[in-house]
């Protein structure tokens, strides 16, 4: 059982009665109504990669942690209608692979789709790196199936564009955090197989820039722009350490933007025009320097760098991570007044920023000190915490954009969620899992 009751990152640990197997929405449905009739808490997993402890059991030792692993079943692809079935355990890479055979692309992309399972990527609403283009899981979602609190299965395993038949109710489990019931299975959308790429990294001066180059790409490629990554220098840095290579040759930067464009025309044309694009702005200062990836292996490597922060992140020891979103208009703003003040509050603190600048969300996380208290360092996070979200707040921003609330940030959301809207959110709890036995301890 030990590895069902940590988390990815060690943070948080639990204890349960005992962990179970399910392989059908059936089967999942038989063992929720028993501990509904025993009156057992229940926590659904998946790959157990949450960053915000939404998987881990609480340390009481009264729930029933409920696996999803075995329900890996691509139950059907209709490529005419551009969807695919499939069940809540099906790792992400899955997904996307059986798309890919059927010549087909799922575009939810994350760093962790080796190992997370889709039931989790819906149950948090998960972003990645193409929501700029593609959007979140929600936009990629158009049926579920779902066993409720009571045991009962939901079938709304639709895969329509277009049904106005009352209330969506698929969206009330979606970025639930499975505190509303269990995903057992989901349609999803599909697109066409995009033929043609182009990837490059991009030495820049500041985010501000970045911003700039996003607005600028936009109009010059539209929708063929389905990434923009923003990486700082010492999020590199860390990859650069602890993972090992061979990485491509980077010109030195403060910081670095990863474009990809995708379309479904002739690669070589798509390669020459973000080529002269680029060239136009070196020629002007907008950028420092530019890497044109020539190969899909050279894309790779770049994509790693983008990819591997949160693990060389890891490595390096105990973070605070922020999850927070902003309008793209505010992101340069935010980092520059909450690096100044988180520098001038806790001095050699280490802030490693990345992200996707291309749909406003940052991923803001804080390493110790070089030299310092570890144990110092992680009891300063509520005082981390309150400079950073009261600075999104301030903005117009969210705390959470892709990571879900979990047991992490409960407070928080009180803190700065209207009471309106928390009352809401414990309406609708309350009449779906009145007994409270669904992930207790997790978002509310």
């Amino acid at each position: 059982m030990a590895g069902h009751l940590v988390d990815w990152r060690g943070r948080y640990r639990g204890t349960a009665v005992c962990v179970v197997r399910p392989s059908t929405a059936a089967e999942v449905s038989a063992v929720v109504r028993l501990c509904a009739q025993a009156g057992v808490a229940m926590v659904p997993q998946g790959g157990n990669t949450s960053l915000c402890g939404a998987a881990t059991p609480t340390a009481d030792g009264r729930s029933v942690v409920i696996s999803l692993a075995r329900l890996n079943r691509v139950r059907a692809i209709d490529a005419a209608n551009n969807t695919i079935t499939v069940e809540a355990g099906c790792l992400l890479q899955r997904v996307q692979e059986a798309a890919a055979a059927a010549g087909r692309l799922f575009p939810l992309s994350l760093a962790a789709e080796g190992s997370c399972q889709i039931g989790g990527n819906l149950s948090t609403n998960a972003g990645g790196v193409q929501v700029l283009r593609y959007g979140n899981a929600r936009e990629l979602t158009l049926g579920l199936e779902v066993v409720l609190p009571s045991g009962e299965i939901w079938d709304g395993l639709r895969g329509l564009r277009k049904d106005n038949t009352g209330y969506d109710l698929k969206h009330l489990f979606i970025g639930a955090e499975g505190t509303l019931g269990i995903i057992t299975a989901a349609v999803l959308r599909l697109f066409p197989w995009p033929r043609a790429k182009a990837t490059a990294w991009l030495a820049i001066a500041a985010p501000v820039t970045a911003v700039r180059l996003l607005g600028a790409l936009q109009d010059r490629f539209g929708p063929a722009l389905t990434a923009c990554e923003l990486v700082s220098d010492v999020a590199l840095g860390l990859v650069h350490r602890h993972i090992p290579g061979p990485h491509p040759v980077l010109t030195e930067s403060p910081w670095h933007l990863l474009v990809e464009l995708s379309a479904g025309g002739d690669e070589l044309v798509l390669h020459e025009a973000l080529a002269s694009c680029l060239a136009s702005m070196i020629d002007d200062g907008t950028v420092a320097d530019a890497v044109l990836a020539q190969s899909g292996e050279q894309a790779r490597r770049l994509w790693t760098l983008r990819e591997s922060i949160g693990e060389a992140q890891r490595i390096e020891g105990p973070s605070i991570k922020h999850d927070v979103s902003l309008p793209i208009s505010r992101l340069p703003e935010f980092v520059e007044r909450a690096d100044r003040a988180l520098v001038e509050a806790f001095p050699g603190i280490r802030i490693v920023t990345f992200g996707h600048v291309g749909d406003g969300n940052l991923h803001y996380n804080q390493s110790q000190p070089a030299v310092g208290d570890q144990a110092a360092f992680l009891a300063a996070q509520p005082q981390v915490d309150r400079v950073v979200h009261d600075l999104v707040q301030e903005l117009g921003g969210s705390i959470s954009a892709e990571h879900g609330i979990g047991q992490l940030k409960r407070t928080e959301l009180l803190r700065y969620t209207a009471p309106l809207e928390i009352g809401m959110m414990r309406a609708v709890k309350g009449a779906l899992d009145p007994c409270g036995l669904m992930n207790p301890g997790k978002l509310l």
